[in-house]
């Protein structure tokens, strides 16, 4: 699909606001403009981007098109099933997920894709309440999470994504880790100039990932890149590359640009919804990845933040996106432009891994655990 934006005309902003005018977000057009992406239609879709937790810029790409289409099921409106090439996604997946979540089944992440773990807890209910055990949620199974009441008392998901993460150990030994440079090939990402010339997102990401990957080989950790220095795969593929692997965490490496060259400072995100539904050990992850970020470069803090970009919803693990800086400011593009710099990125990375596995215990404060210490912790237990 095209990028529609203010000022634009045709059949696919008709669509658009179609879609809109249906989630009750925007007014019907006056005679005439029925085609036209005016100030309302440009308002209507940051709104619309605000509550789904897309990036805010009032433009219709492929992500906002593709969450306005799923934003129009609603639950009962089509017969919802379990792909494996093609997964349906919508707000009606995302009800069936709070209804089962509610009542104790494990439909996994409150994220709208119908996925492996979905499918498991439909079949789970439909057993347990005397259905036919067929992973079709049709009428029946709809008529009978109607009258059905939920549970309380905390989220499932935390509970069990907690328990997950302290079974497995604080040894970084045989953790399975997908490390994410974004971009890649042709697609290099934002650039920035400095004395030495350009600086491409995809380079720099591409060198901290490789550097990352042999610390954390050097540990016993099995890692994984989502792509090489060649080819730069849709976050969808990435996403599933990392869940058919089994991954333990993802993190994804990225670097930023503003029109703005005194837009600067280091950011994490994680998955989260505006209904509050969020992966508590990617956020946790996120909160460590980024103090060690900011203490140990200088960087300003430009904190956490819970999203729904396509990688982080559709990764069956934690997962981490970082911005590393903005290579339209000269401070960020000369500390990212640095390999010592680099170097030290990475070490935060490792290091804030570690500190997850470690769940509180036998950490140390921010800033002061070194690749030596890790490594020699590792390697004498």
């Amino acid at each position: 699909m095209q990028l529609l934006r203010s000022g634009d005309r045709g059949p696919a902003v008709a669509a658009v606001r179609a879609s809109l005018l249906a989630l009750d977000l925007l007014a019907p057009a006056p005679a005439g403009s029925e085609n036209h992406f005016d100030d309302a239609v440009h308002d209507a879709v940051r709104r619309f981007q605000q509550e789904k937790g897309l990036i805010v810029d009032g433009l219709v790409g492929v992500m906002t098109w593709r969450r306005l289409e799923e934003a129009g099921y609603r639950f009962g409106q089509r017969t919802l099933i379990y792909s494996l090439s093609a997964p349906m996604a919508g707000d009606d997946v995302a009800e069936l997920q709070t209804r089962l979540l509610e009542l104790g089944f494990n439909a996994g992440r409150h994220d709208g894709v119908f996925g492996q773990q979905t499918d498991a807890a439909l079949r789970d209910f439909q057993g347990q309440y005397g259905l036919g055990v067929d992973g079709i949620c049709g009428p029946a199974t709809r008529g009978a999470l109607a009258p059905l009441t939920k549970v309380t008392g905390g989220s499932l998901h935390r509970i069990r994504e907690e328990e997950t993460l302290r079974v497995s150990g604080p040894r970084l030994r045989g953790k399975r880790i997908v490390i994410d440079p974004g971009h890649g090939g042709l697609d290099r990402g934002s650039v920035g100039t400095g004395p030495a010339g350009d600086v491409a997102e995809s380079d720099v990401v591409w060198d901290i990932a490789t550097l990352l990957e042999g610390r954390m080989t050097a540990t016993g950790m099995e890692t994984l890149l989502t792509r090489s220095q060649s080819t730069s795969p849709a976050d969808v593929e990435r996403a599933a590359l990392a869940n058919s692997w089994g991954a333990d965490l993802v993190l994804s490496l990225h670097a930023d640009a503003h029109r703005s060259p005194r837009a600067e400072g280091v950011a994490t995100f994680h998955f989260g919804n505006p209904e509050g539904t969020s992966s508590s050990m990617g956020e946790l992850l996120a909160s460590y990845v980024q103090r060690e970020l900011v203490v140990r470069t200088g960087m300003l803090d430009g904190r956490t933040h819970a999203r729904t970009w396509e990688l982080l919803r559709r990764t069956r693990m934690p997962t981490v996106q970082v911005e590393l800086g903005y290579l339209s400011n000269s401070g960020d593009l000369a500390q990212l432009a640095d390999p010592r710099v680099r170097s030290t990125v990475a070490d935060a990375l490792l290091v804030a891994v570690k500190r997850l596995y470690l769940l509180g215990e036998n950490d140390r404060p921010t800033g002061t655990f070194t690749y030596a210490d890790l490594l020699a912790e590792e390697l004498t237990r």
